[in-house]
């Protein structure tokens, strides 16, 4: 679902999904008006309604709110019509059945800087939720399959209480029309690289009026959003796939990746001008904080702005750097996915590199019976993986022949299990 959005002429729009909430609306609306007027700030309310039969638009008229009508069903299409109408920069959506206090907008308003979304989380440390315990422990038990199964660490992803960034819808398009939309919301931001943060808060009883939740119809559509995100949240789409994959759950994958990061840092010398081309999300450029990282996809470069602020969307090819930038140029797991077309990366690295400067080059050896076999189960193990990307195969001798003709002299070379070739090689000469 495409979602148009207006210009943010305010600072903050609340929108608030309702169905026959008249009577808790009437408690809550006065409450809003008076802790938004309260904030230095512009604002407005927006409660979307599904032409309640109760006089809620009366209600709101009456307490100086904005009525949107919005008669396709589910939680989801009120919250997505809200957002499409908003005139803020920011976003609070929030319940009309009075369990999320007006008072705590203030908190999550001043929270707003942290991150693209924040959540009033009620199982974060100093949160907690006064809810009958039969929903108490169907969310808890959600909210940890969810987060547990997707990697994801958000202890509430189905909290609606939360402020957005704008920009967060502009840049995801959300399926579903119930309340899995909180979620889903959830996975495609973080693929997207937004940053997610929660802040405590207590979830209190709802007022009049009973819950719309129809579990058993939610708990299929949870169901199956996750196996459908699972797939995805375990593919190269996902901005942390790298960083990820340092610490995973299958056993070959979490060796690889931590002996290249032990091998790549072994060769890089310290506290020099670096640059990491095809950085990606990886834990070898966050263990380098003065380096600079080049990466064409700007959702992995969003996730590393947490360890790293020297960052530059390009192709590698194209470098956007002066002759001779660099005493260090590391290039891990790259050149395998370019077509050679007469070795254009290569050229490249080697024009922004000083003489005298040292190139860290990876990439799997095509030569070696060891990485066919790793690769052939790799695939398997991880689909989605970078494996069936690479397209230029090099061997010990191809890659070591073109670096010398390029004037390089080979200091070192590694493999991980005899199957990815790392060099150290230093630039002898200028082409």
């Amino acid at each position: 679902m495409n979602t148009v959005l207006k210009d943010n002429s305010l600072d903050v729009s609340v929108v608030i999904p309702s169905l026959n909430e008249a009577l808790n609306l009437q408690q809550l609306l006065p409450a809003l008006r008076e802790t938004l007027a309260g904030m230095d700030l512009t604002w407005e309310i927006l409660v979307v309604d599904a032409d309640s039969p109760d006089g809620t638009r009366a209600i709101v008229e009456e307490a100086g709110a904005r009525y949107v009508c919005e008669t396709t069903p589910g939680y989801g299409a009120a919250i997505l019509r809200g957002v499409a109408e908003a005139a803020g920069g920011y976003v609070i959506t929030m319940d009309a059945d009075l369990s999320h206090p007006a008072k705590f907008i203030k908190d999550l308003w001043n929270a707003r800087k942290i991150a693209d979304i924040v959540i009033a989380s009620r199982y974060v440390p100093g949160g907690r939720a006064d809810q009958p315990w039969f929903r108490l422990t169907l969310s808890r038990v959600l909210n940890t399959f969810f987060g547990f199964g997707l990697s994801m660490d958000v202890q509430d992803m189905s909290s609606g209480f939360r402020l957005y960034h704008k920009q967060v819808f502009r840049d995801i398009e959300p399926s579903y029309t119930n309340f899995v939309i909180l979620v889903e919301i959830l996975l495609l931001a973080f693929q997207r690289g937004k940053r997610i943060e929660e802040v405590p808060f207590h979830y209190q009883p709802r007022g009049e009026g009973r819950s719309h939740a129809q579990i058993v119809q939610f708990g299929q559509d949870y169901l199956r959003l996750f196996f459908r995100m699972w797939g995805i949240r375990n593919s190269i789409h996902f901005p942390d796939y790298d960083w990820r994959a340092y610490d995973s759950r299958i056993p070959l994958q979490r060796y690889w990746q931590r002996k290249r990061h032990e091998i790549v840092l072994g060769f890089t010398p310290a506290n020099v001008p670096t640059v990491d081309v095809g950085c990606g999300s990886s834990k070898i450029l966050a263990s380098l904080p003065h380096a600079v990282g080049v990466d064409m996809r700007v959702d992995k470069l969003a996730f590393m702005k947490q360890t790293n602020s020297r960052l530059v969307q390009s192709d590698g090819c194209r470098l956007p750097f002066a002759d001779d930038a660099f005493e260090c140029v590391i290039c891990s797991e790259v050149i395998e996915h370019i077509p050679d077309e007469g070795g254009r990366l290569l050229d490249e690295l080697d024009r922004v590199l000083k003489t005298g400067g040292t190139l860290v080059l990876g990439t799997p050896d095509y030569g070696k019976w060891q990485w066919r076999v790793i690769e052939w189960i790799y695939d398997r193990v991880a689909p989605g993986a970078y494996g069936e990307e690479h397209v230029t195969h090099y061997d010990y001798l191809t890659l070591k022949e073109t670096l010398v003709h390029r004037g390089y002299a080979v200091a070192a070379h590694a493999y991980i299990l005899q199957g990815e070739l790392i060099f150290q090689a230093r630039k002898q000469r200028f082409l």
